[in-house]
């Protein structure tokens, strides 16, 4: 097979920020033999959302094939480790569980270890699941240590909390380095082709033309190209997730330096918190058709640990995707191609999703309807199956103290969801999905931290003695606590390590 010559050279993004300049740096580092003239345009009058501070394990393998030093990285961003989601009252009031990047377990016998722990719970000879997972019971003491890749009842992963504006600023150093011509301005005018009604240029207030082949927006909830040019279809997903508004604001850190974010539900949404090295990052997500912003605000702010470091800034969306993500000439990445609220930190992930999948179709001599067929239903498959997962946390809650959480547990859901709710309700069934990020552990954390428990096992898991299975879960259970006691302080493993914070500098909101 011959190659194809290259003549997709001129790759202009639109918007800077965190997914502007991922998708920047990504190109320049991975698709550099192919010689791309690449800009970025980015005024620094219009301001970045800023509230994508907690990422998941993908974000490392992205940096490693970036290569990207992870510990340059914690340092100029002020990361802390992450081992999972903490969520507080999404079932009853009072509840408090760990969606953890990690196994619960370890092999037991020929069926899953849920089903053993489910017959075990049922007998009342169970400890609580979260007692069974490494990176939980670690999380909760505020220790770390890297998993060890040859030891297989270290089967966890971690991610970071970090500062979104210097990860941003740390790229955007990097990939002008490398190559990547940063423009500053607004965008005055988009023109387009008069035959495809591809996009042809961008104008900037100076009368400066930049010319491209491809374009890809990073311009955030705007989307000045995937919606306000060519008018692609958004399609609204608020029937199903309806918070439609959020306050994010930046505090002092009380001293409670956990490696895991934390989500707790409230009156009509949830508030966040994910603690950094130098400050804490808090947002309260909310619905207004339940909740006044006036008393939202106030009780975000009425929750924090430390002095505000700003006044609350609210933030209006609208959940759902557009129905192309590629059009013409044009990608979308980042919140200019959906948004999903970031209940499970989803929304960096939906970046690099983007950006790979990009690298990976790359067009050659043209782009083809093939490049952006294949591209559109990789990214449908990450947003329908990250807005199942959400939705999820949402309809499995029992609370009977707000109008809300009452009617999110009865409203009407996705077939796929509802299928899914009732097989693992049924016996534990729980199929890995072919593609998608969240996998069966994720669903198993939701599923019994909510309450949400098998009613039938694998009858594989009677073949052991009652008394047999209480004594293996005791012993996995002492391991497990064994192994995080031996695990250093968090804030020591990141001193340690090289990843302490090397100077405050601007930080996002």
């Amino acid at each position: 097979m011959t190659a194809r010559a290259q003549q997709i050279d001129r790759v202009v993004i639109v918007g800077g920020g965190t997914a502007g300049w991922m998708t920047a740096i990504a190109l320049v580092r991975l698709l550099g033999r192919l010689g791309l003239s690449i800009t970025l345009v980015e005024s620094t009058a219009i301001g970045t959302v800023g509230v994508g501070e907690a990422t998941l394990p993908q974000i490392r393998t992205f940096n490693r094939l970036l290569g990207l030093d992870e510990r340059e990285m914690m340092a100029r961003t002020a990361a802390t480790i992450k081992l999972g989601i903490e969520f507080r009252d999404w079932g009853r009031i009072g509840d408090r569980y760990i969606h953890p990047f990690g196994t619960y377990g370890e092999e037991i016998g020929q069926a899953s270890f849920i089903d053993y722990w489910a017959r075990a719970r049922a007998a009342g000879r169970a400890a609580p699941i979260g007692d069974y997972s490494l990176p939980i019971v670690a999380a909760w003491a505020g220790r770390f240590e890297p998993p060890k890749p040859d030891d297989a009842r270290q089967a966890y992963d971690y991610a970071f909390q970090f500062d979104a504006g210097l990860y941003a600023a740390w790229l955007a150093e990097l990939a002008q380095q490398a190559g990547v011509v940063r423009r500053e301005g607004k965008i005055t005018e988009v023109r387009r082709k008069g035959e495809s009604g591809d996009i042809d240029a961008v104008v900037l207030e100076s009368g400066e033309a930049i010319d491209g082949d491809l374009f890809i927006d990073c311009s955030g909830f705007r989307a000045l190209l995937i919606g306000d040019t060519l008018g692609t279809a958004f399609e609204d997903w608020s029937h199903w997730l309806p918070c439609n508004r959020a306050y994010a604001v930046p505090c002092a850190n009380g001293g409670d330096h956990v490696p895991y974010t934390r989500a707790t539900a409230r009156k009509a949404g949830w508030q966040w918190r994910i603690p950094l090295q130098h400050r804490v990052g808090n947002g309260l997500v909310y619905c207004d058709a339940w909740w006044d912003d006036q008393d939202a605000a106030d009780c975000l702010m009425a929750n924090l640990e430390g002095e505000a470091g700003a006044d609350p800034r609210q933030l209006r969306f609208t959940t759902g995707r557009r129905r192309s993500l590629w059009q013409g000439n044009c990608v979308a990445i980042g919140l200019a191609g959906g948004f999903l609220e970031p209940l499970e930190s989803t929304s960096i992930h939906l970046i690099q999703s983007g950006i790979l999948n990009l690298v990976d179709l790359f067009p050659g001599a043209a782009i083809e309807p093939a490049d952006r067929r294949e591209y559109d239903r990789l990214m449908d498959l990450e947003f329908e199956r990250i807005r199942d997962f959400l939705v999820l946390h949402y309809v499995a809650n029992q609370r009977e103290d707000a109008e809300f959480w009452r009617a999110m547990r009865t409203m009407a859901i996705p077939d796929s969801l509802a299928e899914r709710i009732e097989d693992f309700r049924c016996r534990a069934i729980l199929p890995d999905y072919a593609h998608g990020l969240f996998q069966q552990v994720s669903w198993i954390s939701v599923f019994l931290g909510q309450n949400v428990v098998p009613e039938a096992w694998d009858p594989r898991a009677e073949v052991l003695p009652e008394a047999e299975l209480a004594t293996r879960l005791e012993g996995i259970h002492q391991r497990i606590t064994r192994d995080a006691a031996a695990m250093s302080d968090h804030l020591d493993f990141i001193a340690r390590s090289g990843g302490a914070f090397e100077a405050l500098g601007e930080t996002a909101g």
